[in-house]
């Protein structure tokens, strides 16, 4: 073999060396490019789309979102199906075991708080709701007049596991209380039934699609007092910033990917000038409030001739 083949045989396995990882950088995850899976509380998949709208059009990514319940969310993660979450609430501690045993430190985000909204008929004359009402119908301790049933989306959804927590239950009663698959269907349910109250996530109702508003106009959204308080509010801005709206929860995105990838990168983002900016935008209370720029002039100019 002369010396001039040899080097032909060295060129060309360093070009395919060569080629061979140039098409692995290209297709590599980075905290602002590549592909991944984004499981999500379908509670909270309004302001989410929003979000993975917004990254996309910026970077180089793409999330693909799926909306599972949140039990479902944290089985996903737990069976390494996918490694980004949002979620309303924190990993316990038996499930950050989980993930220690692999090496694996979550990071954990929190990026706004929400609120779990009380809906009923439109019909209804009755639009304040004492939650000791709520929590004893929950109970089986009393069956109110102002409460024919409840309806949530799903059994093992994150408002199920909020209301039972506060009630002080492991699971919800068989009596009067039902599940659906969506909350949209939470809210069609409420529109066509006078006396059910509906319990669903409060963007739902701040970010409604179009198809929805005939639906939401034949709702109202009731007014709480909490176990502690006196007078009654209706969920927004306000009334979580505030602190009066008895039925909030923060909001978190919990990232077990345990490299530099996207969940790095979209937790940043949402948690981000820009990402709050949109949690603003969608009714919801952003977790870092955006600043104000003002711009303060000495000399008022009339530029309208």
């Amino acid at each position: 073999m002369n010396a001039a083949f040899k080097l032909t045989i060295v060129l060309c396995v360093l070009c395919i060396s060569f080629s061979c990882n140039k098409t692995a950088d290209t297709n590599q995850e980075t905290i602002l490019k590549g592909n991944a899976t984004l499981l999500v509380d379908a509670t909270l998949m309004p302001v989410m789309e929003d979000q993975v709208q917004i990254f996309e059009s910026r970077y180089e990514a793409t999330l693909k979102m799926v909306a599972q319940s949140e039990t479902e969310v944290i089985q996903s993660l737990i069976k390494d199906t996918s490694s980004i979450a949002v979620l309303s609430r924190k990993l316990n501690a038996d499930e950050l075991k989980i993930f220690a045993n692999r090496k694996i430190i979550p990071k954990i985000t929190p990026f706004a708080i929400d609120a779990v909204a009380l809906i009923t008929n439109k019909n209804s004359n009755d639009t304040l709701i004492d939650i000791n009402v709520v929590i004893d119908f929950m109970k089986g301790l009393s069956s109110s007049p102002k409460i024919k049933g409840l309806v949530f989306d799903n059994p093992n959804s994150s408002t199920v596991r909020y209301m039972n927590k506060l009630a002080g239950i492991t699971s919800i009663p068989q009596k009067g209380v039902f599940s659906f698959g969506t909350n949209n269907e939470v809210i069609k349910f409420v529109s066509n039934n006078e006396g059910m109250i509906g319990v669903i996530g409060l963007n739902w109702l701040t970010q409604p699609r179009a198809d929805m508003q005939q639906f939401l106009d034949k709702i109202t959204v009731l007014s709480v007092k909490g176990t502690q308080q006196k007078e009654y509010f209706a969920p927004s801005q306000n009334t979580i910033g505030e602190g009066n709206y008895a039925l909030t929860r923060e909001l978190f995105i919990v990232n077990c990917q345990g490299f530099s990838g996207l969940g790095m990168g979209f937790a940043s983002f949402v948690a981000g000038d820009i990402g709050q900016r949109i949690i603003l935008k969608s009714g919801l209370l952003p977790y870092r409030v955006p600043p104000r720029k003002l711009s303060i002039r000495k000399q008022i100019s009339n530029d309208k001739k």
